[in-house]
């Protein structure tokens, strides 16, 4: 494997041309996966207007307007790592309202969002009609350790030094959560695009020697 520094713009107009010239059958599934210290929300919505300028239709979609209700979600307490690690993340709804759809037999008719966590209630979001040939983004964290039926994956890898120094201090607590993720789920291993993060102002892509 080779390292390729990179900048931040030349980043997002090589991932935009290198989605939009992925053909699937329906509409194309993409995961921006990385904790919250790696941005992957800002580099999905970054992507969207370069696809649509390639002529793609896109809908951005967010992890976290897909979590389990407070009841759920926070039954062991604000701060369990394992919890935020094993069951924060509704997949069940993500796969159902949003990944499902836009497969190749999918309806192309997804939920933008489920759950409002701040007012723990449904978000009462409209559906949105994505039409054949169209991209889903759906960013967030510990997106690629369940399974979830994505055909283009990008992971985004800070070292864990680098995860820690960026961590908001309110979210330290989910630290253990992403070392475990990266010893069990080793996304970094099998992720179709892994860019590292350390540094914001300086992305690299980690490609095939």
């Amino acid at each position: 494997m080779r390292v390729r520094p990179i900048s931040p713009d030349l980043l997002v107009t090589e991932l935009a041309e290198r989605l939009a010239r992925t053909g699937t059958p329906g509409r194309l599934r993409v995961a921006v996966d990385g904790p919250p210290a790696a941005r992957p929300d800002a580099l999905a919505e970054a992507l969207v207007d370069p696809l649509r300028a390639a002529g793609r239709p896109v809908l951005h979609v967010r992890a976290g307007d897909f979590l389990r209700p407070a009841s759920v979600r926070l039954e062991h307490g604000r701060t369990n790592p394992d919890a935020y690690y094993e069951s924060w993340l509704d997949e069940p709804g993500l796969r159902r309202e949003v990944l499902d759809p836009a497969g190749p037999d999918g309806s192309g008719r997804l939920l933008p969002s489920l759950w409002d966590a701040a007012a723990d209630r449904a978000s009462r979001a409209a559906y949105v009609d994505l039409p054949p040939g169209g991209v889903v983004l759906v960013s967030g964290a510990l997106l690629l350790g369940g399974a979830l039926p994505f055909d283009v994956t990008v992971h985004l890898v800070l070292s864990p030094a680098a995860l820690a120094r960026r961590t908001d201090p309110a979210l330290r607590w989910t630290l253990p959560a992403f070392a475990r993720y990266a010893d069990e789920v080793v996304p970094a291993s099998f992720a179709d695009v892994v860019v590292r993060a350390d540094d914001p102002r300086r992305p690299a892509l980690v490609e095939a020697a």
